[in-house]
């Protein structure tokens, strides 16, 4: 019955919160202390008793999922239905959400109010964080080339050369893909394809009892995280001179968790949000932790399932594209992120150029993998489109280093956002697929 716990669930759900609430405090005493060696073997400690043996797991899950949950559906032409609805679910969900962002930033003004030595002392420090990071200065020199090069590089994703290759080096969307053509051949094929089906269910059911597993260490796990994670950045941030960006960037995640999605939730059919909320804590707990939606998804596939009521057919569908697709959180983040950075520019963004902000952080939160601090990184893909507004480059690319010190904790929350949004979306879609 779903909501109804065993001995096991109510340890893994309510010890991860217990976790989590631990972690912070022990991770905040590290950082005062000083004791970097200790956070480090945290983190050592957790990716590898967690985050590895989670994304171990989620990419044969993601590909068998999603077949069996094309499969399951029957009729192809009921995927069509599925496939639009959960579409547009993820879409209007993440354009409120940008908004949001976008409004709350511009009304609060986190950048308008520093004094120049700060403004001076970010902008410095901020360069030096972005040099030193290979990645962004590489996604800077390819996002350069603007929108059309975002779109060209998901509609490469959605369809690679070699599905297999695309799994191996982590790109979801690719193997989705794949996935969803050889469910619909699948569900085509009739008697013949029967075996192949058969198989394909097997593996997933093995891979969700290997999840199960996990699960026995996800407390243990989060707690090791949230350690390391507030251990090297100490929640005394908060209170210095991204103290206030931050305190929007949390306040509008929070608004858009307890309150936005589930209106959505509520309004479209899904029944008690609230309630469903509480019987998910297990993966949201696990999404806190890990920061990162790709590692929850063996965690998010089966408590939706078994505790939330979500029917297998929804589920294995929503999941597992919401994991790539879905970003609410990061779309927020990127939002706010940007103007905050323009504020501190001393650049005032106008209600036009505000809107290029929220429909391209949207397209950018499509294409962030589902890993730590990949909106980081699609966030080049927002100024440059805000400078290509403006008519000039009024924010270098590299000013956002000027975040990167402190989005590991911010990272945590969004993800935590996104993974809420994508287990939203399969108790909404329950109606449209049920078991």
């Amino acid at each position: 019955m779903p909501g109804t716990l065993g001995a096991k669930e109510r340890w893994v759900a309510t010890g991860s919160i217990g976790a989590l609430i631990l972690g912070m405090f022990v991770g905040e005493v590290l950082h005062r202390q000083g004791a970097m060696g200790v956070v480090s073997g945290f983190s050592v400690a957790g990716d590898l008793m967690l985050v590895r043996p989670l994304m171990m797991l989620v990419l044969p899950l993601i590909f068998t999922s999603v077949v069996a949950g094309i499969t399951s559906l029957g009729d192809p032409s009921r995927l069509g239905r599925l496939g639009i609805s959960t579409s547009a679910y993820f879409l209007a969900t993440m354009l409120v959400a940008a908004a949001l962002g976008a409004t709350l930033v511009t009304l609060v003004g986190p950048g308008l109010g520093l004094s120049p030595q700060d403004v001076s002392a970010l902008k410095s420090s901020g360069i030096e964080r972005f040099e030193a990071a290979p990645k962004l200065t590489q996604a800077a020199s390819e996002g350069g080339q603007g929108l059309t090069y975002a779109w060209l590089q998901i509609a490469r994703q959605m369809l690679p050369s070699n599905p297999f290759a695309a799994m191996a080096e982590g790109q979801p969307l690719g193997m989705i893909m794949f996935a969803i053509v050889l469910g619909v051949a699948l569900a085509l094929s009739g008697d013949v394809g029967d075996p192949a089906v058969r198989v394909l269910n097997g593996i997933n059911e093995a891979l969700l009892r290997a999840v199960g597993w996990v699960l026995w260490i996800i407390p243990v796990g989060a707690f090791l995280l949230v350690s390391a994670s507030v251990g090297k950045v100490g929640l005394v941030q908060l209170l210095g001179p991204l103290g206030l960006y931050m305190s929007v960037v949390i306040g509008g995640l929070v608004i858009h968790m307890f309150i936005v999605l589930p209106v959505f939730q509520a309004v479209l059919g899904g029944g008690n949000p609230y309630r469903f909320m509480w019987n998910m804590r297990e993966a949201l707990a696990t999404a806190f932790a890990t920061a990162s939606s790709s590692a929850t998804l063996p965690v998010t596939i089966r408590v939706c399932e078994t505790e939330g009521g979500c029917s297998q057919r929804a589920t294995r569908f929503c999941a597992p594209l919401g994991a790539t697709l879905n970003m609410d959180g990061t779309a927020l983040y990127e939002a706010v992120a940007v103007v905050f950075l323009f504020q501190l520019y001393g650049v005032q963004l106008s209600f036009g150029e505000l809107a290029v902000v929220v429909a391209t952080a949207t397209l950018a939160a499509v294409g962030a993998a589902g890993i730590p601090s990949a909106g980081l990184v699609t966030m080049v893909i927002v100024i440059t489109a805000v400078n290509a507004s403006l008519g000039s480059e009024k924010l270098p690319v590299g000013a956002m280093g000027i975040v990167i010190g402190v989005d590991r904790l911010l990272d945590m929350c969004r993800t935590t956002v996104n993974v809420w949004g994508d287990m939203g979306a399969a108790r909404v879609m329950t109606r449209i697929a049920p078991d």
